[in-house]
């Protein structure tokens, strides 16, 4: 009986590391985290679960100093990404306090049309400055096109598993893809090329 072994990731192939951070040396990217994902159509699983492990990396990177970015879609009004409302607002848990960017996107990369590259750069973390360590939602979408879209111009992501989640989809099949194998499969997506992926905050220093 054959068995099939693991290959090599693009990472390895290419000479890319897979260690972890030091909070203390990146920027912290809050995705997302919107009462979008705990209520109503768009309820992820784990949700509450990844929110609690958010708000515990958050204290850890404020505590350490670590710049901190909010991220939040904006999908205009009368959708669940209606940030003027409560439902599309960022969660209490995890609210920005002063001093902390906000930036609103449109698309699942947020480096796409708005100021985030901007906001990074005034923060001195141009890429090979300072690592980035995202988390947030949902796995399968902003995070993996905001881990590749920081890949693509130039920025070593780290994205925090615990922190995220998704749902259950229809298959190109009929068939249903539930949320652990779709959360599985975005993760491996990532730590193919895009960045590291870290199971917990706890494993990330400070």
């Amino acid at each position: 009986m054959s068995t099939v072994s693991p290959s090599s990731t693009l990472r390895d192939l290419s000479g890319l590391d897979n260690e972890p951070p030091r909070l203390s040396d990146s920027v912290l990217i809050m995705i997302d985290f919107q009462n979008t994902y705990r209520t109503g159509v768009m309820t992820l699983d784990g949700a509450e679960q990844a929110l609690a492990a958010g708000a515990r990396l958050l204290a850890r990177a404020r505590a350490a100093g670590t710049p901190v970015v909010h991220v939040l879609n904006d999908g205009g009004e009368g959708t669940p990404y209606d940030i003027r409302t409560q439902i599309g607002a960022i969660s209490d848990e995890v609210a920005p306090v002063e001093g902390e960017a906000v930036v609103v996107k449109q698309v699942p990369n947020a480096f796409h049309a708005t100021e985030l590259e901007q906001v990074l750069t005034d923060l001195g973390a141009a890429p090979g400055k300072k690592d980035l360590v995202l988390a947030g939602f949902m796995t399968h979408m902003c995070i993996s096109y905001t881990a590749q879209g920081a890949f693509n111009l130039g920025y070593r992501s780290t994205v925090v598993a615990e922190t995220t989640a998704t749902r259950t989809l229809t298959g190109p099949d009929g068939g249903l893809l539930p949320a652990a194998a779709l959360q599985a499969a975005a993760l491996t997506t990532i730590a193919d090329l895009f960045g590291v992926v870290v199971a917990t905050v706890d494993d990330l220093r400070a």
